[in-house]
Order: C-alpha cells, then sequence, then structure tokens
C-alpha cells in the first residue's frame, strides 16, 4: 500500500505511527511525502520519496497531487495541515475517481472546523458548553458585561499564531487589530485537554482524552491520557451531531474549570499533534485507516489504556543532500 502525507512539514511521528501499523497488519507500506520545501522538511526526510509540490492555497496544488497519486498508485492520503484541509475536502471526488482515498471529513465539517465563530456557532446549536465568543469588530464597549480575560484570535488561525489575551475592557480598547477576521473569546481557566476522535464512514468509533500537561507553539509538548467522563459524554455527543460527515481523525479542544465546568473551544479536522500518544495508549488511528482502506472495516474500539504520558524533546535529523542543495533550500 502507498500512503502519501500531504503537507510533511515535521510529522515524523505521524509518518512512524503508520509505518507500525502497516508492520503490525503485515502489510508492506511505501510512504510518500510532499512539501512546498521537501529539502527543508523532516518528514519528507523519513519518507521513501518526496515531492516538492505548491503551496496548498495555490491553484497547481491540487493539479499536482492528483498526478502524483495517479503515476505512483496512492491508496491514501493523509493532510497534515489546516490550510490544506477545506480544498481537499472540496476535491474528494477527483481523488475517488483515481483510486484514491482522503482521510478527511465532508467539506461543511471541514468549514466549520476552519471557523472558529461557526464552531462556537455549531457547538451552541448542539448544546456542547463553550465560552462566549463574537466577532471583534474593534468596539470594546460591547464587552461591557463580559467576564475577563478576553482572548482574540485569528477566525481561522492555528497553532497558537496571532492570539492576545486581555484582561480588562481597557486593555481591549488598545487591541491593535488590524484586520476584520478576528474573534473575542472568554478565557477560561483550568487544565486544559485534547480529545482525540476517530470516525469510520459511518459513526464515532473512539474518543481518548490527554491532559496538556504543556504546550509550546499551540502543540502539546508533555500530555498524559485520561478517562474524562465529561469529555467522553461530549465526545458522544459531536459524534451523533457528525456522523455519517465526519471521517478518520479529529479533535477538539477543552478547558475543565476548578468547579468541574467544561467548555470546548476548538475543532480540528485532522490528526491532532499530540495524536502519538493516543497511538501509543492504543487509540491506534494509524491502523484503523489501514484496514479501512484495506477490507473497508477496522477494529477501531475504547479500550486505550490510561495515564499514558507523552514527554517530547527535541531531535534531529541530518538528510544527505545531494549537488544543487543550496539554490534549492533557499
Amino acid at each position: 500500500m502507498t500512503v502519501l502525507f500531504s503537507s510533511a512539514g515535521r510529522r515524523v511521528e505521524l509518518i512512524e505511527c503508520f509505518r507500525r501499523a502497516a508492520e503490525d497488519l503485515g502489510v508492506g507500506l511505501k510512504v510518500l511525502a510532499c512539501d512546498a520545501n521537501p529539502l527543508m522538511s523532516a518528514g519528507c526526510s523519513r519518507a521513501d520519496r518526496a515531492f516538492r509540490v505548491p503551496r496548498c492555497l495555490e491553484k497547481e496544488f491540487i493539479g499536482e497531487l492528483l498526478e502524483i497519486c495517479r503515476k505512483h498508485e496512492v491508496a491514501l492520503v493523509i493532510p497534515t495541515i489546516d490550510t490544506e484541509l477545506e480544498v481537499l475536502a472540496a476535491n474528494r471526488s477527483l481523488f475517488s475517481e483515481i483510486g484514491t482515498q482522503l482521510a478527511i471529513s465532508k467539506p461543511d465539517v471541514v468549514s466549520m472546523a476552519r471557523n472558529k465563530l461557526l464552531t462556537h456557532l455549531f457547538l451552541k446549536e448542539i448544546a456542547i458548553p463553550t465560552p462566549r465568543t463574537t466577532k471583534f469588530d474593534g468596539a470594546s464597549d460591547r464587552f461591557a458585561d463580559w467576564r475577563f480575560p478576553v482572548i482574540l484570535k485569528p477566525v481561522a488561525g492555528s497553532s497558537s499564531v496571532g492570539l492576545s489575551i486581555h484582561r480588562n475592557p481597557e486593555e481591549l480598547s488598545r487591541a491593535d487589530i488590524r484586520r476584520d477576521d478576528y474573534i473575542a473569546q472568554e478565557l477560561w481557566s483550568g487544565l486544559e485537554y485534547t480529545v482525540n476522535l476517530f470516525f469510520d464512514s459511518k459513526s464515532l468509533r473512539c474518543s481518548i482524552p490527554h491532559l496538556r500537561c504543556e504546550v509550546r507553539a499551540g502543540e502539546v509538548s508533555k500530555g498524559v491520557t485520561q478517562r474524562i467522563d465529561s469529555l467522553i459524554a461530549i465526545a458522544e455527543r459531536l459524534g451523533d451531531a457528525l456522523k455519517g460527515r465526519a471521517f478518520g481523525a479529529l479533535c477538539f479542544q477543552a478547558i475543565r474549570t476548578e468547579e468541574n465546568r467544561v467548555g470546548v473551544f476548538e475543532i480540528n479536522a485532522r490528526f491532532g499533534g499530540g495524536y502519538p500518544l493516543a497511538d501509543r495508549a492504543g487509540a491506534t488511528f494509524a491502523r484503523w485507516l489501514l484496514e479501512l482502506v484495506l477490507t473497508g472495516a477496522c477494529s477501531a474500539h475504547n479500550n486505550w489504556s490510561e495515564n499514558v504520558t507523552m514527554l517530547r524533546y527535541d531531535a534531529a535529523v541530518f538528510p544527505e543532500l545531494g549537488p544543487g542543495t543550496k539554490a534549492l533550500a533557499k
């Protein structure tokens, strides 16, 4: 089987999860990886073959990705970054026509998850607790009855880029926001969790929360799996709402306050950055995706291990680069 990681970047751990899954299944796996600059991608350096492609928002991106999938008989594409999700979801049928499956949800789910205001409205509609949220237009007088601090964030942001925290209305009035695509959200304090979700083509099959003990650049660097009943109940409600529309790996982020109040503030329609922790705990989404492609069914379950701990550290790869590397790496 050939699997393609469409924006490989630094996702070495994710690639290794798929390699282990294939080995456990007794399946030969060829890993392809794409990036705008594959020579500078750790993920590409760990692939069997890597390709340079246009950035995902450029019009040539889908055509070049389709050609790679066609030429190399790619069975499964794994998206890895937020910015590529909508364009891939919109072109699912083109990949299906050449026998390639995208590990991605339907376009309406992806669009909702990519827009933090739409996410908030969706969560309210299905009665999942979520912090108070509104579009930010610079008019701080509208927040007189809000509970501070308030966080401003881009409506389609990721990796904590562009966030700012404001402790009172006066600070909010001085916010230097020069774009009209920001939201304001009440910032709850407490323990922060990610809940990884796995969907087959019909329903939610697994939910696994982990405590985000430490976060670096928006990604968990220290975490531990925990069975939190309130989070698992929210996952089940979300699963019911997304039944038949979500597929593969998704995740949501939530806060649990000292009063045990839980609020969801973000949904990601992709593998979360902390997925390797779930994989280690027995929630092997990578294996289940390979099983679905191979047989149309999978062995997904909720019998994962609690209190599995992940402590991340920096590692380096040293790819052997050929002539012309300096020019290509610019």
